[in-house]
């Protein structure tokens, strides 16, 4: 089985589809009720995007030599 089969849907189409919600909930046209669910659905898929990135960066890191510790710096972001 593929990483991305167990993984779930990949990265860009979970993030496209947070952006669109994302959208939705801004322009504001929405019930209290859509959106919260929106607003629920929408925490899903940033969590799951998360779990991908924090996968992603564990696979770069076991791929960086970690007996050389001058070469394993931290990742910063510039966000």
């Amino acid at each position: 089985m593929s990483k991305k089969t167990e993984a779930g849907p990949d990265f860009e189409k979970t993030l496209a589809e947070l952006e669109k919600l994302v959208v939705g909930l801004e322009e504001g046209n929405l019930s209290l009720d859509a959106s919260l669910s929106g607003f629920k659905h929408g925490m899903e898929l940033t969590r799951q995007c998360q779990e991908t990135l924090d996968n992603a960066q564990q696979t770069v890191e076991e791929l960086i030599n970690v007996e050389d510790e001058e070469s394993l710096k931290p990742f910063k972001s510039d966000a």
